[in-house]
């Protein structure tokens, strides 16, 4: 397969990289913030679910992968210890909210265990780029309903 590369201008395209990003994993040592660059960029390890098919199989494959934001504001976290660089964090979605002056808004980043970035943002403006070779892994993420 090759090496995945999109970029979101907009509250549709984030949501497909949001798709791609669902269930990656990182830890917080892998966050990268730069106020004076105004940019939030993470390298995870990307379950690759385009590849996955529907059924059970023996094995499937995560790939490393870096997500980068431009034209970022003020941000914030939730839910866990920045300072902890070898806490796991598992992403669950990226969502844009709109703000009062379109195209700003705020970018969520939602992580399992009730943990969140949040930044502030002019306009969509995001990358995500495959790194490298897919290593293979035997666990699909699963997503039990609750009994709420």
């Amino acid at each position: 397969m090759e090496l995945l590369k999109l970029v979101a201008l907009d509250k549709e395209d984030l949501s497909i990289i949001s798709a791609y990003m669902q269930d990656a994993v990182f830890k917080t040592a892998d966050l990268n913030y730069s106020a004076r660059d105004r940019q939030f960029a993470l390298v995870g390890n990307r379950f690759v679910w385009e590849d996955s098919g529907g059924k059970r199989k023996r094995s499937y494959e995560r790939r490393r992968t870096a997500l980068h934001f431009n034209r970022i504001g003020s941000v914030r976290s939730r839910g866990f210890k920045r300072s902890d660089d070898d806490a796991v964090l598992s992403l669950l979605a990226v969502n844009f909210v709109p703000g009062d002056d379109e195209p700003a808004g705020r970018i969520e980043l939602i992580f399992s265990g009730d943990a969140a970035i949040e930044f502030d943002v002019e306009c969509v403006e995001a990358q995500l780029s495959d790194l490298g070779a897919a290593w293979e892994t035997e666990f699909r993420p699963a997503h039990p309903l609750s009994d709420v």
